[in-house]
């Protein structure tokens, strides 16, 4: 875990007159202000995020709104209820929402015991009440916000699987950030714009208190919500808008690659301009082999643009990060797909903050270094079968 809102480094004249260009514009096209004056940490990985997790939820004295896409049987998720239900008794409001599809392998004993302690859980867009148009459509963010003051956001779900620090496939990578000042409203709305679909209390003016933001550090964040069922989202907004901004590097590290032809469009043009795009995808491990075969049906037409492409190989890559000219950082829940962009209720932070970038830009050379590059000469000559493969996803590629 690095804290980066003490670095006393600021960016020099030139550098600040573009992150005041790059904030205008992403402000003006997604309608979206930022915020100034937070202080982001970046969680790497299992053995960095779930104790900051924990140990937040342990010091919370009013309120815990808790949202997450995966909730799976594990240790973990054993964790989680047993100290979201000691703050419950403590006479702390603990509310806990939970998509009806991604959490649905729950040890329901889990939730047996939090509702005993007075923990508020409810399922987002239960199946069984659901119309067939709408199962489709599911809340995919990862939202955990403490006493109004401490706000958590990234890839990570609740699971065994995310335990550790990636030195294995038992070990997956991911990256979530701890935030603290004035962006910490943006992820309460996150929040109460899904509970609202299954209770119709705003707050409670004996709890929330919605106090004047501290300005702790120096990040200036811009919080996007992608909302499902729109058919054009301001996540797909966002990404095209920093594609479009970036001038000299772009890099994505992503869990599930299967961009619509918008932005594969805005990627090939990218790499004609001359910006170096480099891509991070998980390799061996892959979770879901069929949405990595969608993606890679694109990959020669990226490559003959200049786009670089890695796979990563020693777990599941499950982080969702973008940076543009070492300038601004774009992490949350979002993939770099058509479910993140179109289908799913998404949260992702926009961070302008120099230091943040390098941080993050030196964990991806890090991974880059555990990880394989694809050669455009001997993917173009890959065999007719992994073709067939591909083709076969074509239908499906808007969906997944």
């Amino acid at each position: 875990m690095v804290s980066v809102a003490v670095d006393g480094r600021r960016p020099d004249r030139s550098s600040e007159e573009r992150i005041d260009e790059i904030r205008r514009k992403l402000e003006g096209v997604l309608g979206v202000p930022a915020t100034e004056g937070n202080q982001v940490d970046v969680l790497r990985n299992g053995d960095e995020i779930f104790p900051a997790m924990l140990e937040a939820i342990s010091g919370a004295r009013h309120a815990i709104d808790f949202l997450t896409f995966v909730y799976w049987r594990a240790e973990i998720g054993t964790s989680f209820a047993e100290t979201l239900s000691e703050r419950a008794r403590s006479g702390v409001r603990v509310r806990v929402l939970l998509d009806a599809w991604g959490a649905r392998p729950i040890d329901h004993g889990l939730i047996d015991m939090m509702q005993d302690a007075g923990v508020r859980v409810r399922w987002f867009r239960p199946l069984h009440r659901l119309q067939p148009t709408k199962l489709n459509h599911r809340t995919h963010r990862k939202v955990m916000i403490v006493d109004e003051e401490i706000g958590f956001t990234g890839g990570v779900g609740i699971a065994d699987e995310w335990r550790g620090d990636a030195r294995n496939e038992d070990e997956w990578r991911d990256t979530h950030f701890r935030v603290r000042g004035p962006a910490v409203d943006g992820l309460r709305a996150a929040f109460l714009d899904n509970w609202l679909e299954t209770e119709t209390e705003l707050y409670d003016p004996a709890i929330d208190r919605f106090p004047q933001q501290p300005q702790p550090g120096e990040a200036v964040i811009q919080c996007v919500r992608g909302a499902s069922e729109a058919g054009w989202s301001d996540m797909s907004t966002l990404l095209l808008a920093l594609l479009q901004l970036a001038e000299q590097r772009v890099r994505i590290t992503t869990a599930y690659f299967v961009p619509g032809e918008e932005l594969i469009e805005r990627l090939c043009v990218a790499g004609d301009r001359g910006v170096k795009v480099e891509i991070l995808l998980p390799g061996p491990h892959a979770d879901k082999r069929f949405v990595q075969q969608a993606g890679q049906s694109v990959f020669e037409r990226l490559l003959r643009h200049g786009v670089r492409i890695w796979r990563f190989r020693p777990s599941m890559l499950h982080a969702k990060i973008m940076t543009v000219d070492g300038l601004v950082a774009n992490v949350g829940s979002a993939n770099f797909n058509a479910r993140s962009t179109e289908l799913d209720e998404e949260i992702n932070l926009v961070a302008l903050d120099p230091a943040l970038v390098r941080l993050l830009d030196e964990q991806f050379d890090d991974d880059l270094d555990r990880s394989e590059e694809i050669d455009a000469d001997r993917w173009r000559d890959r065999s007719l079968r992994r073709r067939v493969l591909e083709g076969l996803t074509k239908p499906l590629r808007h969906k997944i």
